[in-house]
């Protein structure tokens, strides 16, 4: 789920009642990054997906995308040397990613990928990083 709005830049309590839609649905939310004006989460859940879509149009536009897969690259490698996330980039540099998260753990880079790109991201950082 993409939320994108124009009014979000500045705006006290956006982010509070985003995800007070997701707590009155009971969806929890996997994955998040920010911007400016946008915010890009996961959820596993989708039971409650088209009311909470309606919820969120109220701030502004929503994309949604489904059938997709993240990956998790765990270890102590990260956060000990310089330039793993550049490897860990470079690796995936032939997969399309729609999503990456780094920063909310010292040992994890995750990034999001169209299902179909699953297998062949697995295998590219296996060979680059292993």
């Amino acid at each position: 789920v993409k939320i994108k709005s124009g009014r979000m830049l500045l705006a006290y309590g956006f982010l509070r009642k985003v995800f007070e839609i997701f707590e009155i649905y009971k969806t929890p939310i996997d994955m998040i990054t920010t911007s400016e004006v946008a915010i890009s989460l996961t959820i596993d859940d989708d039971t409650h997906l088209s009311e909470i879509e309606s919820e969120l149009l109220k701030f502004g536009i929503v994309e949604i995308d489904q059938d997709q897969s993240i990956i998790c690259i765990v270890g102590d490698f990260i956060s000990e040397s310089a330039g793993s996330a550049k490897k860990v980039l470079e690796a995936l540099e032939s997969i399309p990613l729609r999503m990456i998260s780094y920063g909310g753990s010292k040992h994890n880079i995750s990034v999001l990928v169209d299902q179909k790109n699953k297998v062949a991201a697995l295998q590219a950082l296996s060979s680059h990083l292993f």
